[in-house]
């Protein structure tokens, strides 16, 4: 009789305490409106993400081409003083005064600034003078079939592109100029309809007098 007293009574407190609010369980409104909002910028983030990637996945061709447009530039470069058709003094840019193998008052052959992409010239090496006269440089693309030469070939011009070749001098530790070797940087810059300002692939590199 003791047990079943005791029993009852302990089951009286515990409705009293759930009565009384000490013992509540279960989530509060404000506990799920925050849970809500938390929840809520984790999936504007992930969707930003999401608009990024497909961002990046749509200009993947433009900059590959700006990349390829970089090298190319660099090869030639290379190309002509491997062949010796070019002297030391001629890779600078156009009016520069350091020509110590040619002796004149100016050299430098590759034009200063940004300049649109011209086919290369009759000397063969772009950003020359005689680019411009060589018309604008197209991108050939493989039709449907996957193969070059054919009907369905797409042809893309490349006007909204400009490439700016930098050649600069190079000094060592003790400010004393370096005159076998010059530093390239090669910019082309570009635009997409991803991004409202212009886009840039930069190539740095250097070049020696000697292979």
């Amino acid at each position: 009789m003791a047990t079943s007293i005791i029993g009852r009574s302990k089951i009286a407190r515990v409705r009293n305490r759930n009565r009384n609010g000490n013992n509540d369980c279960g989530f509060s409104l404000l506990e799920v409106v925050i849970s809500m909002a938390i929840l809520t910028v984790g999936l504007v983030s992930l969707l930003g993400v999401f608009g990024l990637a497909m961002a990046s996945t749509q200009t993947s061709q433009q900059d590959m081409i700006a990349k390829q447009l970089a090298n190319e530039a660099m090869e030639s470069l290379v190309t002509a003083r491997n062949t010796s058709q070019l002297g030391w003094d001629d890779i600078q840019n156009v009016g520069a005064t350091n020509c110590p193998n040619s002796g004149a008052t100016s050299c430098g052959i590759f034009l200063s600034g940004s300049q649109p992409i011209y086919k290369q010239g009759t000397d063969g090496i772009f950003g020359t003078t005689d680019d411009a006269a060589a018309g604008e440089e197209i991108l050939e693309e493989p039709g449907s079939d996957g193969k070059y030469g054919d009907t369905d070939d797409v042809f893309v011009p490349l006007t909204g592109y400009h490439r700016t070749i930098l050649i600069s001098a190079l000094t060592d530790g003790s400010g004393n100029p370096i005159s076998s070797l010059r530093a390239v940087n090669i910019t082309v810059q570009y635009s997409t309809s991803q991004t409202k300002l212009p886009k840039s692939y930069v190539l740095s590199s250097y070049i020696s007098q000697y292979q």
